[in-house]
């Protein structure tokens, strides 16, 4: 199979499959997962006319006459004040932010626009030290939404703020498309799981760092499993792998210990992708096992695997958690950029959401100091790239949230 070229190789990704079935999710579960059906309110925000400060709600002209102390708080939040009799014109009472208005309520007076006078009278007296404007600090009922609005389309991610809002709106559980189950298995002899490096072995890079990645990008991450280069264990793996994505690193390759390709043929399965025309991360594979089930085959090098993972892998993810499509925005290059004669490059560049992009130093297939400080990937055309130039964008997933 020929290499392709990087947009095919993500386009082929996001093709190989459909979303995967909807369920009903907890608030507290389906952060992170995207909206099956349009989020509708089941009831008016706010539900009734509503207090927006501290202060005295009153009516009519001032000043106003307040109740004894004795008489009580106020209205309170949270209290059922049903039945309440409405406020007489020309008087006033305490009201907390959030507490129903009292029928007969014309505005809301801020606590520090207000001044009583004759506090230990039987009945004080409450003067606005600020001119005061008919319903003034109240919100009205259904001011944000009414009963069966539609407050976000189906395919919105699911944020903190649409978990908020989504309560708000009645909601105890949300229905949103499952997401993905992914496993990881690691391969390779050469790998310590702990300590400096010795006796030509090296660090697993791999193993810390893609489980994190896989569940920014909407995957359930079910395991991490270090396997090193056994390929009846890897076989035994890939066979019994109940995941809807299976990430191996390493052993796509033509080496001496890269049996991956040997070990899907035996399987039976489907090979989509085999090697994409980009650097790093040239050998990156992508094959379907079995209906509804791949696995996505990285480089053993962290930055090539890395590429392999935006590559192959985020795109599969999008399209089986039915995610939006994130945006390829343009940026101009700060410094220009060596290009492969023939392949994209994918080069780790801090953009921070601006017009322009800055290459980072440290950029080698094996290398991650240059991507632990970058925000985003710069996609480099066959040939290079002069200062000055428009590159693509790749955001990293977590750019957004420490912009």
């Amino acid at each position: 199979m020929t290499s392709l070229p990087w947009p095919d190789a993500r386009a082929v990704a996001a093709r190989a499959t459909v979303p995967l079935p909807p369920a009903d999710q907890e608030l507290g579960e389906a952060l992170g997962q995207v909206l099956a059906v349009p989020l509708v309110a089941l009831t008016d925000l706010p539900s009734f006319d509503t207090s927006a400060m501290d202060g005295w709600a009153v009516a009519g002209p001032g000043p106003w006459r307040l109740p004894a102390a004795q008489e009580g708080p106020g209205v309170l939040a949270g209290a059922d004040h049903g039945g309440a009799p409405p406020l007489r014109d020309g008087h006033a009472v305490r009201i907390a932010t959030g507490a129903p208005v009292p029928p007969g309520t014309t505005a809301v007076l801020r606590s520090e626009h207000g001044e009583v006078t004759g506090p230990d009278a039987p009945h004080p007296e409450l003067h606005a030290t600020r001119r005061l404007s008919q319903g003034q600090d109240i919100r009205p009922r259904g001011q944000e939404c009414r009963h069966g609005d539609q407050l976000l389309p189906q395919g919105t991610v699911v944020t903190p703020a649409v978990l908020g809002l989504a309560a708000a709106a009645g909601y105890d559980s949300l229905h949103v498309t499952r997401r993905p189950r992914a496993e990881v298995l690691v391969l390779g002899d050469e790998l310590l799981r702990e300590g400096l490096p010795h006796g030509g072995r090296i660090r697993d890079a791999l193993g810390p760092m893609l489980g994190p990645w896989l569940t920014a990008l909407g995957a359930e991450v079910t395991a991490i499993r270090r396997l090193g280069d056994d390929t009846d264990a890897l076989r035994s793996a890939l066979a019994g792998s109940t995941a809807d994505v299976v990430v191996t690193t390493g052993g796509t390759a033509a080496g001496p210990v890269d049996y991956v390709h040997a070990i899907l043929r035996g399987l039976d399965a489907e090979l989509l992708v085999d090697g994409v025309a980009v650097r790093p991360g040239h050998p990156m594979l992508l094959a379907r096992l079995a209906p509804g089930r791949h696995l996505v085959g990285l480089p053993g090098n962290p930055l090539a695997a890395v590429a392999g993972l935006l590559t192959l892998a985020e795109p599969l993810l999008r399209t089986l958690s039915a995610r939006p499509s994130p945006a390829l925005y343009r940026a101009a290059l700060t410094d220009a950029v060596k290009g492969h004669p023939d392949d994209t490059r994918l080069v780790p560049v801090v953009s921070r959401h601006s017009d322009s992009a800055e290459p980072l130093r440290f950029h080698g297939p094996a290398m991650l100091r240059g991507l632990a400080a970058a925000d985003a990937l710069a996609v480099i055309p066959p040939g290079g790239a002069a200062r000055g130039a428009r590159a693509g964008i790749l955001e990293l997933p977590w750019a957004a949230a420490g912009a």
